[in-house]
């Protein structure tokens, strides 16, 4: 299985420079892509992040999010995500949105890695865990244009990912490849109680209510909610709360 990243690389070097619209299907280099995207359960578009428009999207959109390539938009992609991760979802795209700004904003900032997993409709009807991971970059031709590069791949086979999500938005190219165990748990600092937990607070429930449905002591629970804020570096459970519904990751 080839998993070489460095391919998209490539494709950006080869086809940036007439902004994405003269993609070859039967150029090499392209049936190289594919055939990584096909063995790998991936595909990819390339955005215009300035325009916020999908310039270029490889074939196997159509199977993993149950759309051609002519029919890929943001708000179409938004309409196949599962309703449980659609606020989340959104707050993601509008975080890409900030990031992309600030590059184009800012001479010296030329690029950015984010990356985020959210549950899309597939051909066949079926919701799939999908890890996005995005280059967004300025354009060398043009710097009114920042580009981004999403690549899709199907994660639904880790079983580990059932509480938390993948998280990630800085500088750091090495988080620009193929996703393993370490990359996809990238952000992914709760575990199960602890995320149950949460859920709990959320709904306003004190330590002694949560022990009761748990099962579990008051000091029990306490010490799981001291054990969230050491990880995150938090001061206080309730803006912690709030900057996780704010993320949309409760």
């Amino acid at each position: 299985m080839e998993t070489q990243y460095s391919l998209f690389f490539d494709f950006i070097n080869k086809y940036e420079p007439d902004a994405f619209t003269t993609v070859d299907e039967s150029d090499p280099l392209m049936i190289k892509l594919e055939k990584m995207m096909e063995e790998n359960k991936q595909f990819f578009y390339v955005g215009d992040f300035t325009r916020l428009s999908i310039i270029y999207s490889s074939k196997r959109c159509l199977q993993m999010y149950g759309l051609r390539p002519d029919e890929m938009d943001p708000r179409n992609i938004f309409k196949r995500t599962h309703p449980d991760d659609l606020k989340r979802h959104g707050v993601g795209r509008s975080k890409g949105f900030e990031r992309a700004n600030e590059i184009y904003s800012n001479p010296k900032d030329d690029y950015a890695v984010i990356s985020s997993n959210y549950r899309f409709m597939n051909l066949q009807g079926e919701y799939r865990n999908l890890l996005l991971q995005g280059y967004f970059f300025k354009s060398k031709k043009s710097a009114l244009n920042v580009y981004g590069i999403l690549v899709h791949t199907d994660i639904s086979w880790f079983e580990k990912m059932k509480f938390g999500f993948n998280i990630y938005m800085g500088k750091n190219l090495s988080y620009f490849r193929f996703p393993d165990e370490e990359l996809i748990m990238t952000g992914c600092v709760f575990t199960e109680r602890e995320f149950e937990i949460l859920k709990l607070i959320k709904e306003g429930q004190s330590s002694e209510q949560i022990g009761q449905k748990l099962f579990l002591s008051p000091h029990t629970i306490d010490t799981h909610r001291r054990n969230i804020l050491k990880k995150t570096n938090s001061s206080s459970t309730s803006e912690l709360i709030i900057e996780l519904m704010e993320r949309g990751v409760l």
